[in-house]
């Protein structure tokens, strides 16, 4: 009989709660496995675009055009996620990724890295879309955000093992002639991670089934929860493409002596989410994402006064520690103020806005790095968020939990 159609039973329930943890396994698995490449890439492209003659400006548009694909891409991807269902778009997601590490392996020209970073974003849109909504379907309401804290920890993992890997290959033989076997390797890896998923992950919503879904509702925290976003994404992204630059030239280290000093801060991602979204599971979402932002908003003052790797050190790690704290609860808050039939386009519009802020932001940074001065995009970022601090602490009223609608949790049948 079709699972949907069996009247609910302790045996029924047990049979979909194995599923769904199973589900779940294969899921940080194949995030694993396809995060290898992200720790290497925060450290190397903007380095390696400046290598093949790219200015701070070019290299700005390395992350817009990532993230102009996935602010075209995600309203479309989170309505197919609630009709079609998660598993296609996941496994799309991957071939993307297996596609993107091939093209930059193929890469030594500024619109050589411009088509790569526009395919990643395209795989970005269809596997983070994707193993949200997974991850909201398969936990219950009061383990939420520890399960988001769970899946950023298999993200961190696969990124510190991948970034050992890449400096492996890329200090032998530099990062002009490692570049190549680094991201076959890579794409080799995307393309195991793709035949694994394929044959082990269950689809987890029913709602792909039916052709009728209720709207969101546009409430106040769910509209403020997407403000807020959208002015974070923008003011994050303005320090991310130029970080690396601005800390090589005041520090005068090597991407080596760069990549230790973020070993800590790695260390706090791979270990922590899970047992802060516990915390935000026990004690509520808001506190933990207002004391976050607010002590993110305090280390980007702080960089530009650094000195020392080790200094550099200590203040990733808080930063890390800051925003494990707050992203479980905010991604896990998106689950509470929407229904199950509803996630895909949820997290599309969270994400949505999130892109939104984050296309402009590169260019914004790029342009006050330039004109103003290597300082300026860090002080604005920290501007911004203190002043979001205070608007979330202030304005976000977070209602109370409901009981678990259909598809919520592990109560579906």
């Amino acid at each position: 009989m079709d699972e949907v159609q069996e009247h609910p039973s302790a045996h029924n329930i047990g049979r979909t709660e194995k599923r769904h943890v199973g589900a779940l396994s294969v899921l940080g698995q194949a995030i694993f496995l396809i995060s290898l490449p992200f720790g290497i890439l925060d450290f190397v492209l903007p380095v390696y675009g400046q290598r093949i003659g790219a200015d701070a400006i070019q290299i700005g548009l390395f992350f817009s055009a990532f993230f102009l694909m996935t602010v075209l891409l995600r309203p479309v991807v989170g309505a197919g996620l609630d009709r079609y269902g998660r598993r296609p778009f996941f496994l799309a997601g991957l071939v993307g990724y297996a596609a993107t590490m091939f093209a930059f392996a193929f890469s030594n020209h500024v619109w050589g890295i411009m088509v790569a970073r526009t395919v990643q974003g395209v795989a970005s849109a269809f596997l983070w879309l994707a193993a949200r909504a997974i991850t909201a379907d398969v936990a219950q309401a009061e383990d939420r955000a520890r399960s988001f804290g769970r899946v950023d920890q298999f993200a961190t993992r696969g990124g510190i093992l991948g970034t050992f890997i890449g400096f492996g290959v890329l200090f032998p033989l530099g990062i002009e002639d490692g570049w190549r076997p680094l991201f076959l390797g890579y794409g080799a890896i995307s393309l195991l991670a793709t035949l694994l998923t394929l044959r082990r992950l269950p689809e987890t919503t029913p709602h792909a089934r039916h052709a009728e879904r209720r709207p969101i509702v546009w409430s106040r925290p769910w509209v403020l929860l997407l403000l807020v976003t959208a002015v974070t994404g923008a003011s994050w992204a303005m320090v991310s493409p130029i970080l690396m630059i601005f800390l090589q030239e005041k520090l005068a280290v090597g991407v080596d002596d760069l990549a230790l000093a973020f070993l800590p801060s790695a260390l706090v991602w791979a270990l922590l989410p899970a047992r802060l979204g516990k915390l935000a599971d026990r004690f509520g979402r808001k506190p933990l994402m207002v004391l976050g932002m607010a002590a993110a908003a305090g280390t980007s003052f702080l960089i530009p006064a650094l000195t020392s790797l080790v200094g550099l050190a200590a203040l990733w790690a808080l930063q890390a520690l800051c925003y494990a704290a707050g992203d479980p609860a905010e991604q896990a808050l998106v689950a509470d103020l929407t229904g199950g039939d509803q996630r895909g386009r949820a997290y599309g519009l969270y994400t949505l806005a999130a892109g939104l802020g984050a296309t402009v932001g590169p260019l914004m940074g790029g342009w006050l790095y330039e004109a103003v001065g290597p300082q300026a995009p860090f002080f604005s970022n920290g501007i911004v968020l203190a002043v979001c601090t205070v608007v979330l602490a202030a304005l976000l009223q977070i209602p109370a939990r409901h009981a678990p609608e259909p598809g919520e949790g592990y109560s579906e049948p």
